[in-house]
């Protein structure tokens, strides 16, 4: 049996948030808190410990409380591109530069070993 959670339109560039996702990806649920708790980049690893536990909750739901979190791994995570939001900043002489800040999607889905 395996459970999902997903997170859309994060202001996280996804190739930052692909060095949290590497970091955790086939570990068990235990130690990949551990390793969020302890990430440098602490504001990435705060969504990616919400969605770990929205989706170890989806599993608890679907197994009817019976779980044991020791044996739960985190079987899949991906990174999706979002949407870029496009903003302007004042230049010299009445210009205007482009700012594009992209966003991404996180899926995760727990499983047992």
């Amino acid at each position: 049996m395996e459970a999902k959670a997903n997170l859309y339109m994060i202001r996280l560039t996804p190739r930052k948030a692909m060095l949290i996702a590497d970091m955790i990806r086939g570990k068990g649920v235990n130690e990949a808190f551990g390793i969020l708790k302890f990430s440098k980049r602490k504001r990435a690893a705060g969504y990616f410990s919400g969605v770990l536990k929205s989706a170890v909750a989806n599993y608890e739901q679907a197994a009817q409380g019976r779980v044991n979190l020791d044996g739960l791994m985190v079987s899949n995570i991906q990174i999706g591109k979002g949407q870029t939001l496009k903003r302007f900043r004042p230049r010299a002489m009445g210009r205007a530069h482009n700012l594009m800040k992209k966003t991404c999607h996180i899926f995760i889905k727990v499983a047992e070993r």
